[in-house]
């Protein structure tokens, strides 16, 4: 069994310190962080990737520690990031975006699961992928980081700037990985798209835990229902 743990993490950019003491566990599931903008949430997931090296604290994979580890390591180690805003390369093919995907596998690379979760890359796969639409480069973001085999995947913001039917297709496909075992750390500010894949979630306030709980239990507070969720609390 896969865990992530995140032991007292404190990151920033510069002086600004944007976490003080993130606390969280991923194990063989999905799991969702939610919070407003400026919560933290960003940097915590490019903390974990690698792309942003901590002050204090640590990042723990499979009982040991790679908190000083570069980010290839991570890949390599099981851990990939579909960054926010897609990140895509536009003026090659989706396949070729693909295969870069894949580069850390020295086997031969599986189009064929990333093609059964989203037909349309399979339909796309020589076109540009600049040429794709917004929800088609944000599969194409998920199946690129899943070309690696990853053992935990982090996403990071899936929804954001989504028609409200990509949002309904990205959040099912999220949902199937799920069902086939792949473990989860979802970012979102859509907490209703959030709670439809993850089981337990964390609620991110000013660069702090303030709430844990299954999805459940972070639906049913109020703070979470007034600000995430649009119910009356």
């Amino acid at each position: 069994m896969s865990e992530l743990r995140v032991e007292g993490l404190v990151a920033g950019y510069g002086r600004i310190e944007a976490l003080h003491g993130v606390e969280l566990t991923v194990d063989d599931a999905a799991v969702t962080i939610v919070g407003a903008n400026g919560a933290g949430k960003s940097t915590l997931l490019k903390t974990i990737a690698g792309l942003i090296r901590p002050t204090g604290g640590r990042v723990v994979w499979d009982g040991r520690d790679i908190t000083r580890w570069s980010a290839e390591k991570r890949v390599r180690a099981g851990i990939a990031l579909v960054p926010e805003g897609r990140r895509v390369f536009p003026g090659l093919s989706v396949a070729d975006n693909l295969v870069l995907g894949g580069y850390v596998r020295r086997t031969s690379l599986d189009f064929e699961q990333v093609y059964s979760l989203f037909p349309v890359l399979a339909d796309r796969r020589a076109q540009r992928a600049g040429t794709l639409s917004g929800g088609e480069q944000q599969m194409l973001a998920i199946g690129r980081a899943l070309m690696s085999r990853p053992r935990l995947v982090l996403l990071d913001e899936p929804s954001l700037g989504l028609a409200p039917l990509m949002v309904a297709q990205v959040t099912a496909a999220l949902v199937e990985l799920r069902e086939r075992e792949v473990p989860l750390l979802l970012v979102e500010q859509n907490a209703t798209a959030a709670f439809k894949v993850a089981e337990r979630g964390y609620l991110l306030d000013r660069g702090q835990v303030v709430l844990s709980g299954t999805t459940d239990e972070l639906a049913a507070d109020a703070r979470v229902q007034t600000a995430y969720l649009g119910t009356p609390s």
